[in-house]
């Protein structure tokens, strides 16, 4: 990892893309963790894809089929570079339409303030759940059919996230669509 890390310092970059194996089989105790690390150590947004998803993009032609976007929202981290990654990410591709989505888990009374993007074609939605937050995210990105999912990350928060990992990390491990995963501390690429 300390190489990737390296090269990216001498070879400035926006995105990282990465694919990751999301079964625990796969991943292992004793196997060595790349992505994640390589994610948190540069500070750059980083795409990961999971090796049993196909993604958004076709293998076979290059088109692009993104239509369900979930971005995940609590007070801390801020949730605008996420949607401000998705809004960019769906001019760049110029998508005709589809759907953002915004999860809060927790107490209502905590919900983020939301100001959406004008994005023609597009509709964006604000959903509230209770319950762990993980299973909730994972849940909803399964129920929605969800193409992407654009996270914002900012570290361990407290003692047992640093031992158990991050809610993004843990979404991470068991994620069924492609995270788009945005630094708080950085600026938002792609454009």
């Amino acid at each position: 990892m300390a190489s990737c890390v390296e090269f990216l310092e001498r070879h400035p970059a926006d995105l990282i893309v990465l694919a990751i194996h999301t079964d625990p089989v796969a991943r292992g105790w004793l196997r060595r963790q790349v992505g994640a690390p390589l994610a948190k150590h540069s500070g750059l947004m980083t795409l990961f894809i999971p090796h049993e998803v196909e993604g958004f993009v076709s293998r076979s032609d290059g088109s692009v089929s993104l239509r369900q976007i979930l971005i995940p929202i609590v007070p801390k981290p801020r949730h605008h570079r996420a949607l401000d990654a998705a809004r960019r990410l769906i001019e760049s591709l110029a998508l005709a339409s589809g759907r953002i989505t915004l999860l809060h888990v927790g107490d209502p009374a905590e919900t983020p303030s939301v100001t959406f993007p004008e994005l023609p074609g597009w509709t964006c939605e604000l959903l509230r759940k209770d319950g762990d937050p993980v299973q909730q995210i994972l849940q909803t990105a399964r129920d929605l059919r969800a193409d992407l999912m654009v996270m914002t990350t900012d570290g361990p928060d407290h003692f047992l996230e640093g031992l158990r990992g991050t809610t993004s990390e843990r979404v991470l491990h068991h994620t069924p669509c492609p995270i788009l995963n945005i630094p708080a501390g950085t600026g938002v690429g792609m454009g």
